[in-house]
């Protein structure tokens, strides 16, 4: 609780950020870790290949099993609909979990990288013991945030998606909070800055697509990273790392 209500004290008493400021040092750190950054986003894909294939294999067995529901105009066969969306919703958040732990893992690589400190680049830090029950519910909570916003219509998806981005970063670097603390802060730190942490996430976006087409499409991959990098940053200018944390969690990692 005492952790909780200093970070909710830093939050309320954080200094105005400068827009220019994030963005460039956004950019200087995306010339470090854009490999890291690929190697996330690949390793999200292969892990998701599996998934998605179980997922649209009951479309296909339904395909098989009954044509007719296929067609237009059809009455669907809701006997055989039912378990396939079922299916998919299941598959989709675990989907879910397995984006949410490497993004949140990504943040920790982030910080060796700009601080130059000493670690390795564990993109499955967040699926070992003790986090991957709390990785699990994370990505629920935000599974249930995202789906109750979207129920709600377009604005509350725009709300969302700011706490939403900053809970990983807050995970990343509090993962002994509760989660449900840790979804706290994160609203608490995107309704304090969410003007321009919106802002940051939508330019950002829109550059890391525009300069991954320019690059033959297939860059994409390579510059999607870069999104993600701002929210790092509002994290670090508004609430900044514990460097007695940090100094012990080097220490581990070098024994």
């Amino acid at each position: 609780m005492n952790t909780m209500n200093t970070l909710l004290q830093k939050i309320e008493n954080a200094k105005d950020l400068d827009f220019g400021d994030i963005f460039g040092k956004s950019i200087e750190l995306f010339k470090k870790v854009w490999v890291q950054g690929l190697v996330m986003l690949l390793l999200t894909m292969v892990l998701m290949i599996p998934i998605y294939l179980i997922t649209f294999l009951p479309m296909m067995a339904i395909g098989f099993i009954d044509p007719e529901s296929m067609q237009q105009g059809q009455e669907p066969n809701w006997a055989l609909l039912i378990p396939f969306y079922l299916i998919t919703i299941v598959f989709s958040f675990f989907a879910m979990i397995i984006a949410f732990g490497l993004k949140s893992a990504f943040y920790r690589i982030c910080k060796i990288k700009d601080l130059n400190e000493a670690g390795s680049d564990d993109y499955f830090y967040f699926f070992k013991k003790p986090y991957l029950g709390k990785t699990i519910k994370l990505a629920a909570m935000t599974f249930g945030i995202s789906l109750i916003a979207t129920l709600l219509c377009v604005l509350p998806i725009f709300y969302v998606m700011v706490p939403i981005a900053l809970i990983n970063v807050i995970y990343a670097f509090n993962p002994d909070l509760t989660a449900s603390d840790i979804v706290k802060i994160g609203f608490k730190l995107g309704n304090k800055k969410w003007l321009i942490t919106f802002g940051l996430l939508i330019i950002s976006s829109i550059l890391a697509q525009l300069v991954g087409m320019i690059m033959c499409f297939i860059g994409v991959f390579v510059t999607a990273s870069f999104a993600y990098l701002p929210a790092y940053f509002v994290y670090k200018e508004s609430i900044g790392f514990n460097e007695t944390s940090a100094i012990e969690e080097i220490g581990t990692t070098v024994e």
